[in-house]
């Protein structure tokens, strides 16, 4: 069994189950009935599992949307499709393994997947380079989106990536370039696009497969212009203060669901995807079904309007006058 990664704040849960689990032990050795203290410990645990869970600072989400065994692209595509296959190359001589995609089956629809993929250990991360895209890896998911395109195929795209590869080499080929045509591309295409943050949506990486009809989050992911880490480095030179940058960059589901980013946030199992992941893969497919069936019944011509119109509506504000001006977070930040 692998062993369990556990956060700070996971660990009093993890000292809980240890007990439930000595006291089920005891009970099949000795025959004792024990099952009184299992149900009040086993309440107790759940709980206290809400509790943590239920309250959690966006930089103690980040740390659950950064959880090394929270379910990946692979893992949910393994669960909700009977059929899969992955499909490789950007016909350009490169097969970027940190966005992966190809063909499957959601109930009777064929669809086309595509998603970011990290790795579970440190030889897995390398070959998939952390979940961060070189430009062939947004060359690989365009020829796959017009392949889907061609053939009236939904997109289905996963998100959970730091953001694109920076790298030197990365830059020499075009890594702008790779992801803005993929933002121009994706505005165009006549099928329907279904969008879900999973884990961690960062930066330009996120947003060249994020263009959709339908973005929805997991309520323990992030989606954000720039790492916290990042933020607080530019605005005090102090990496340290990235909990401060988290809440004013408003990167959690319930921030973005509240600007009108966000069209639908899932509920995660108590204690978030990585304590119940196959619940957390039907949670996810149920959603995708249901987004689906309504985008299958516009026209082309529909579909692409309300895509057009979804995005002009993002970042409208309504003007002010100097007096009635109010500073929130993202100002005082600026004004630190």
């Amino acid at each position: 069994m692998a062993r369990r990664f556990l956060l700070d704040f996971e660990k009093p849960l993890v000292d809980l189950e240890e007990q439930i689990d000595q006291i089920r032990q005891l009970a099949r050795d000795s025959e004792v009935d024990v099952s009184q203290q299992l149900l009040q410990l086993e309440t107790l645990a759940a709980r206290r599992r809400e509790d943590i869970f239920g309250s959690l600072s966006p930089s103690q989400k980040i740390q659950v949307a950064r959880h090394p065994q929270r379910p990946s692209c692979l893992d949910y595509i393994q669960v909700i499709s009977d059929e899969w296959i992955e499909l490789h190359g950007d016909r350009g001589g490169s097969d970027d393994m940190a966005l992966v995609g190809g063909l499957g089956r959601l109930g009777p629809q064929p669809v086309m997947f595509l998603g970011h993929q990290k790795g579970r250990d440190t030889k897995e991360n390398v070959a998939r380079n952390f979940g961060m895209a070189s430009p062939g890896g947004y060359r690989k998911a365009l020829r796959l989106m017009k392949h889907a395109d061609r053939f009236g195929l939904p997109v289905i795209c996963f998100i959970d990536t730091p953001g694109a590869y920076a790298g030197l080499k990365a830059e020499e080929l075009g890594q702008g370039e790779a992801i803005a045509v993929n933002l121009r591309e994706m505005f165009g295409l006549r099928v329907p696009v279904i969008a879900t943050v999973i884990g961690e949506g960062g930066s330009g990486g996120a947003l060249g497969i994020g263009v959709a009809d339908r973005l929805m989050m997991f309520e323990h992911s992030v989606y954000t212009v720039a790492s916290p880490e990042a933020c607080a480095s530019i605005l005090w030179r102090d990496a340290a203060k990235a909990s401060v940058a988290a809440e004013a960059l408003k990167i959690t589901a319930r921030d973005l669901s509240q600007l009108g980013i966000v069209d639908r946030v899932l509920a995660e199992p108590s204690g978030g995807n990585h304590w119940a992941p196959l619940q957390a893969a039907e949670t996810l497919r149920t959603a995708l079904v249901e987004e689906l069936e309504q985008l299958l019944a516009l026209d082309t011509k529909t579909l692409k309007e309300q895509r057009y119109a979804k995005y002009r509506r993002i970042g409208r504000y309504l003007e002010a006058s100097e007096a009635d001006f109010r500073p929130g977070p993202t100002e005082q930040l600026r004004n630190a």
